[in-house]
């Protein structure tokens, strides 16, 4: 049997991609194996939103290539698209494809095949030594697309919660972000193919769904009327399906209609992402941001009149170029102002291309790394003022994995501070990660995935602690085909995608 492996860098829309690209070859007769071993075929899902994800998908793609020479590696993803003559240039590459022609993948790989093995008889990966044969290139405008690339997951390979992809591409361009040049302009899913998969992946035990996209709530911008509010009006109706998120959300896509939808809904999480980037219009106006201050805390507050226990995570840039002293402070106030429950805080990286990368008042690297320490350091208070306000109190909790400390990944289900017992992690509807210990004489394959009730006992600012209670959800509930497996099945070791979080 034919064997392929993965290496993914970047965003969860890559793991997705990824995930549909596996599929295609499973159906096609392989089996995948680890990244780290002999393949037949290699497969590089890159990225480009730095420079340092250019380099990281580099490296990797010359690993492939040194595991296994006979190999096709085959290269494809935002860096694929945006440096398709660069990446063909790297010797061993096969095959280049674009980001709008990931359907095709499996069949160009086979064109690549029988270009390198003219005799049926021959075995399937068996380059000539010195092989100078140039690599295939399937890179086109992506700019001009317009349809959205069909690409169904059933089923995930290691995952407890499913991303479902719901769209493609940005209209945005943003100052610092090569992103619209990578994957295009928007381009939606249908409602009934989102709805579809949806049902399947309920149907096959995954608890909570992930909307994602690259500018997941820009869903509809291309469908004549059709928004992400009656999207989640149409999920909302799935009866298997327990929790529905939404993976970020610009502060002005939402409206009266989304907070209306958001307020009646018993699945979508009490948790929006929603990126502020920067708290003072001036840097807003350079990055090409689509709102002021004031729209964006208005929004908060409107959000948080209607949802009062609402967890609102942000993503924050600092040390973009022209933030001043005065423009961070000012950040740094609206933040504490607006009580975020976590941020994701980037230092800014010049990215070649993009129009920011040549404004001339840049940041030092002195100053960005100090402005980045201190909203970390904030970002730890957020949290853990916002998970006190659940101290106390039973909490839902989808556990995803064995707990462990990101430095310690050996240590995988062992307790905090020496504590006994089996510990499993995961995450609350409003995004706190929780960890508790695993009851005496129940199997943590068991309870993987599904829905756990744990009364919270500590919190702090990475991981919050807790008591198991009970358990709300049970596999046995699900009418499973013989071809699925239940969600966290895959708990026991089967294989999974090597990953880079670029």
């Amino acid at each position: 049997m034919p064997t392929v492996a993965f290496h993914t860098l970047g965003c969860k829309v890559n793991f997705y991609d990824t995930e549909a690209i596996w599929r295609r070859f499973q159906d096609a007769g392989y089996q995948q194996v680890d990244f780290e071993t002999e393949a037949d075929v290699y497969v590089i899902n890159t990225c480009t939103v730095t420079n340092t994800g250019d380099k990281k998908s580099r490296q990797m793609i010359r690993r492939a290539v040194r595991t296994n020479p006979n190999a096709v590696v085959a290269v494809t993803g935002c860096y694929a698209q945006m440096a398709p003559d660069a990446i063909a240039a790297i010797a061993g590459v096969d095959l280049v494809v674009g980001n709008d022609r990931k359907t095709k993948i499996v069949d160009l790989v086979a064109d690549v095949q029988r270009e390198q093995n003219p005799m049926e008889s021959m075995p399937l990966s068996n380059k000539p030594v010195g092989d100078t044969l140039t690599a295939q290139k399937s890179v086109g405008n992506i700019l001009k697309t317009r349809e959205f690339e069909e690409m169904d997951v059933p089923y995930f390979e290691d995952r407890t919660r499913a991303n479902l992809k719901i769209q493609d591409g940005c209209n945005n361009f943003c100052t610092f972000c090569i992103i619209p040049y990578a994957r295009g302009l928007i381009r939606s899913r249908t409602p009934e193919k989102v709805v579809a998969q949806a049902q399947k992946l309920a149907k096959a035990g995954y608890r909570e769904i992930i909307l994602t996209g690259i500018h997941t709530g820009g869903y509809g911008a291309d469908l004549n009327g059709y928004r992400l509010s009656h999207l989640l009006q149409d999920l909302e109706q799935i009866d298997e399906l327990y929790r529905i998120r939404i993976s970020s959300i610009e502060a002005s896509e939402i409206d009266d209609m989304l907070i209306d939808v958001l307020g009646r809904s018993t699945k979508v999480c009490r948790h929006l992402h929603i990126p502020l980037q920067a708290g003072h219009n001036q840097v807003l106006r350079k990055m090409n941001r689509h709102y002021t201050v004031e729209d964006y805390a208005a929004k908060i507050r409107k959000l948080r009149e209607a949802l009062p226990e609402l967890a609102v995570t942000s993503d924050v840039i600092v040390g973009f170029p022209g933030e001043t002293d005065a423009y961070f402070d000012d950040t740094e106030q609206l933040i504490k102002d607006l009580g975020f429950s976590q941020l994701h805080v980037f230092p800014y990286s010049p990215r070649k291309g993009t129009p920011a990368a040549k404004f001339t008042d840049q940041v030092s690297n002195a100053v960005k790394e100090a402005r980045t320490e201190r909203l970390i350091a904030l970002s730890e208070t957020l949290v853990v003022d916002y998970a006190t306000t659940w101290l106390g109190r039973s909490v839902e909790v989808i556990p995803e994995e064995p707990y462990h400390l990101p430095d310690a990944p050996e240590r995988r289900g062992e307790g905090p501070m020496g504590r006994p017992g089996f510990w499993l992690m995961g995450h609350t509807d409003t995004y706190l990660k929780v960890a508790f210990r695993v009851p005496e004489g129940v199997e943590p394959e068991k309870i993987m995935g599904e829905v756990c009730k744990v009364r919270l006992t500590d919190v702090s600012g990475s991981f919050q602690y807790g008591e198991f209670e009970s358990q709300i959800t049970v596999a046995e509930d699900l009418q499973l085909d013989g071809n699925t497996p239940a969600a966290g099945e895959s708990f026991a070791g089967t294989p999974s995608f090597q990953a880079d979080a670029g």
